[in-house]
């Protein structure tokens, strides 16, 4: 199988289980509902929307979030530029992989913020489903203005922190706090692979050649060279 044939069907399996578990959470769960997964407390399927970037985080209110929307896409748009030039460069596939998932997290998170709120009602923070392609009303947003939906909540451990710690002391630490989705963690593993094992990648991008200051000069007076 070629390679930019099985980058492709990655991409598109990873964006299937993404949007597929998005849809459940999104018409099955209430806004804030918790389940456990394999009985653990500590790994729970928790639906939250936010407004901005992976992990929950906000970024700047209505026009922050269009601005948001339009930066993906351009990413979106630059990594298959980029995935293309690598294929026809034949890097390694460690490194090809690497990016497909980063460019899968990325188009995975932008359905959401382009169409979610076209195609769903809103999700109540007091109870109720939300519908999809609800009949009256329409959708809770406009085109680039959704909410990402997230889920996958892993609270390992928590306590409180000593009193002499300044600023935070006595307040309690949670860990690991954000809640993510599917495509939060595929953006993740593509970063940290990198990182972790396709640091030789940054190194051929940023070697230079190096002159010999040993090579021979040409004497600036042809009459020095029998002298």
């Amino acid at each position: 199988m070629k390679k930019s044939l099985l980058l492709t069907s990655i991409v598109l399996l990873i964006l299937i289980m993404d949007q597929a578990l998005k849809i459940w959470v999104k018409t099955h769960m209430n806004y804030g509902d918790f389940i456990p997964l394999l009985g653990f407390n500590w790994a729970q399927i928790h639906f939250v929307e936010n407004q901005g970037m992976a992990f929950g985080l906000e970024f700047g209110g209505s026009y922050g979030k269009l601005a948001l929307s339009l930066f993906r896409i351009v990413a979106v748009i630059f990594l298959i530029y980029f995935i293309n030039n690598l294929l026809k460069n034949k890097a390694k596939f460690g490194l090809l992989l690497s990016f497909a998932l980063i460019l899968a997290g990325a188009i995975g998170n932008i359905i959401d913020s382009a169409f979610y709120g076209l195609i769903f009602s809103e999700s109540p923070y007091h109870g109720g489903l939300a519908t999809l392609f609800p009949e009256t009303g329409g959708g809770y947003g406009t085109f680039l203005h959704g909410k990402v939906v997230d889920m996958f909540y892993f609270p390992l451990f928590r306590f409180d922190l000593p009193n002499w710690i300044p600023v935070w002391g006595g307040e309690e630490f949670l860990f690991f706090k954000p809640v993510f989705n599917l495509a939060d963690a595929a953006i993740s593993s593509g970063v940290i692979t990198i990182l972790l094992f396709q640091r030789s990648f940054f190194t051929e991008q940023n070697s230079t050649k190096i002159p010999n200051t040993n090579e021979s000069k040409e004497p600036a007076n042809p009459d020095q060279v029998n002298q």
